[in-house]
């Protein structure tokens, strides 16, 4: 791009220009906040709360490291180039810092260096390594909500049901009455409530087997989620979540990002069912993979 500067022509790269611009404009780079629609009120449903029915997405690079990351070349970059690259991108997490107890920390650095380390499903210690979602297990929360797919609300009085593109994942919450979980589970248990504007959902009961993102960063089973779901606008939710385990973490910490409205014609949730796609990764090492017929 061509700059004009007294009356001089400069060469300029684009990609220059665009950091210019967004470093003068940073109300326009910043992620939607409720500041930025001071008049907005939510559509109602016929029980007069918030309307969050819909399809939505996050448009986060999270999934790859929910704290701020440069790009990087993928576990195999010999075979898939920039395919298999991660994206830089900024923290959700606020003040940046995950506040880890310093056993903790060691854990999360060991699990990013054997995250390829997948073991077959009949094995007992199969979740002891290896990234999730690598293995498509199912991915938990708050992270099923910043993964690079879209879900879809269905909202009741009652229940309010999130449907997962990825995996076909799924999770209801208990609104009226709340009920008590019958175990612990890969999605957790969620009760909800109204606070004004805000869906506030408490979800707990987790099993232990799920990361934060590809990054290694974990919880245990003592896991504690407090959403926060905020119309913001007709086509953003700000999203907020504080996570508490006493086991990993020195105290409380919250993470937060907006949520798109998909708005496309006729949009709907396509399937992505994974499990084919890791057959043969975890069971042609032991000899159990049979490829399908053509």
């Amino acid at each position: 791009m061509n700059i004009r500067l007294r009356g001089v022509i400069i060469a300029v790269p684009s990609v220059a220009v665009a950091a210019l611009w967004l470093g003068a404009t940073p109300a326009l780079s910043q992620a939607p906040s409720a500041g930025l629609f001071p008049s907005y009120a939510a559509p109602r449903t016929a029980d007069g709360k918030p309307n969050l029915n819909g399809i939505w997405q996050a448009l986060t690079t999270a999934n790859w490291d929910i704290q701020a990351h440069g790009a990087q070349p993928g576990p195999h970059p010999e075979l898939m180039g920039a395919w298999g690259a991660g994206p830089g991108g900024q923290s959700i997490v606020e003040g940046g810092e995950i506040p880890y107890r310093p056993e903790a920390l060691a854990k999360k650095k060991q699990n990013l260096e054997t995250r390829m380390a997948v073991k077959v499903t009949n094995d007992p210690h199969r979740y002891d390594s290896g990234e999730p979602e690598l293995q498509c297990y199912r991915p938990g929360v708050p992270r099923a909500n910043y993964m690079p797919f879209p879900f879809q609300i269905f909202q009741t009085p009652a229940e309010i049901l999130i449907v997962y593109e990825y995996k076909g994942a799924s999770r209801t919450i208990y609104m009226d009455p709340h009920r008590e979980p019958p175990t612990d589970s890969w999605m957790g248990w969620s009760n909800g409530h109204w606070e004004g504007d805000t869906l506030v959902v408490d979800v707990t009961e987790f099993n232990d087997h799920t990361w934060f993102d590809r990054a290694g960063n974990f919880h245990s089973d003592a896991l504690h989620v407090v959403e926060r779901y905020t119309p913001i606008s007709p086509y953003h939710i700000k999203y907020e979540a504080t996570i508490e385990d006493p086991n990993v973490f020195t105290r409380p910490w919250k993470i937060t990002f907006p949520l798109y409205r998909r708005v496309e014609e006729n949009v709907q949730l396509v399937e992505f069912n994974c499990v084919p796609f890791v057959e043969e990764l975890m069971y042609d090492p032991v000899g159990l993979y049979k490829p399908p017929s053509r």
